[in-house]
């Protein structure tokens, strides 16, 4: 017998599964070239040999090369004894390509949210993540006072739900300089160095959109689509490699989409057999074997069914 899954389950593995996909460095090279503007001269071939290493994606760094076309090199726990820890759902290091002999990393955080309004500003966490990502240098990228050392941060958040105005928008946020008096003009590299990118996506089909939000939206939104035809669109259309580990990733998210949907439709129809019966109480009308085959009928289940939906919920029947 097939194992059933809360919704809250089936949620939480599908979490998991959208940040392997994201963590694929043919994905990640789309999302680097419109939302970080050291790429925006680059090609996703560039941008894919600049990516370090294989993915972190909610756990402490462990050593594995088997996964070449994979990201990481960070590790996505950030421990602090008065801060506390967080995890990063992805990331990794990249360089930034250079036409002279000094080498540019960037410390880059991927995040897929989608809970837009979780009780607080999510713009707000991206800055506080990225801040993080600058004082936890400290005792690795540089000692002591040597703050010229300091990596540049990024924070890309992929907000799949997000509020109405926000859809179809990409938004950077970003330190930059303000003369209010007098003319000066400091070195970009030595303040521009926290980025937090807000990638809101919406419901439109994928091909009613262009770029980056294109492609997220074929990747995390399109349900009506099957695994194969996502793999297809993303190999012919943004030319992106169909790894093992995306094909799997890809087939997850599209089976537990499905899975999330029944279940809140099963849940609508429950609310809506439970509210039929109530109103039949508050108008004092008797809930006859008639009646219930026609609620049955109206949310496509059985009598037993909604016989334990009245029971679960302490109403009476005729």
């Amino acid at each position: 017998m097939a194992e059933t899954r809360s919704e809250e389950q089936l949620k939480a593995l599908y979490d998991a599964a959208c940040k392997n996909v994201l963590s694929e460095k043919g994905i990640v090279a789309h999302i680097l070239k419109t939302c970080v503007e050291e790429y925006k001269d680059s090609t996703i071939e560039e941008i894919i040999q600049c990516i370090h290493g294989k993915p972190e994606i909610d756990k402490i760094l462990v050593q594995d090369t088997s996964l070449p076309t994979r990201i990481g090199g960070e590790q996505t726990e950030d421990a602090s004894d008065k801060e506390g820890t967080i995890f990063y759902d992805i990331r990794f290091t990249a360089t930034v390509p250079s036409s002279d002999d000094e080498t540019i990393e960037l410390i880059i955080n991927l995040e897929a949210q989608n809970d837009f309004h979780p009780g607080y500003p999510l713009l707000k966490r991206g800055v506080y993540y990225c801040s993080r990502m600058i004082s936890s240098q400290y005792g690795t990228v540089f000692v002591q006072s040597d703050y010229g050392k300091i990596k540049k941060v990024y924070s890309i958040w992929i907000c799949t739900n997000p509020s109405q105005k926000m859809e179809y928008t990409i938004t950077r946020y970003k330190m930059t300089e303000e003369n209010i008096e007098g003319g000066a003009k400091a070195e970009k590299k030595d303040y521009d160095l926290l980025d937090v990118v807000m990638v809101c996506l919406g419901q439109k089909k994928y091909n009613e959109l262009t770029g980056l939000l294109s492609m997220l939206n074929l990747v995390l939104k399109d349900n009506y689509l099957s695994s194969a035809d996502k793999r297809e669109k993303l190999a012919k259309e943004f030319h992106v490699e169909i790894t093992p580990e995306l094909e799997k990733g890809v087939a997850e998210m599209c089976n537990l989409s499905a899975g999330i949907e029944r279940q809140g439709i099963e849940k609508g129809r429950m609310k809506t057999v439970l509210n039929t019966m109530r109103r039949y109480i508050r108008r004092q009308l008797p809930i006859s074997a008639d009646v219930l085959a026609d609620i049955a009928e109206d949310n496509e289940m059985t009598v037993e069914k909604v016989r334990s939906i009245a029971k679960d919920n302490g109403i009476s029947l005729s």
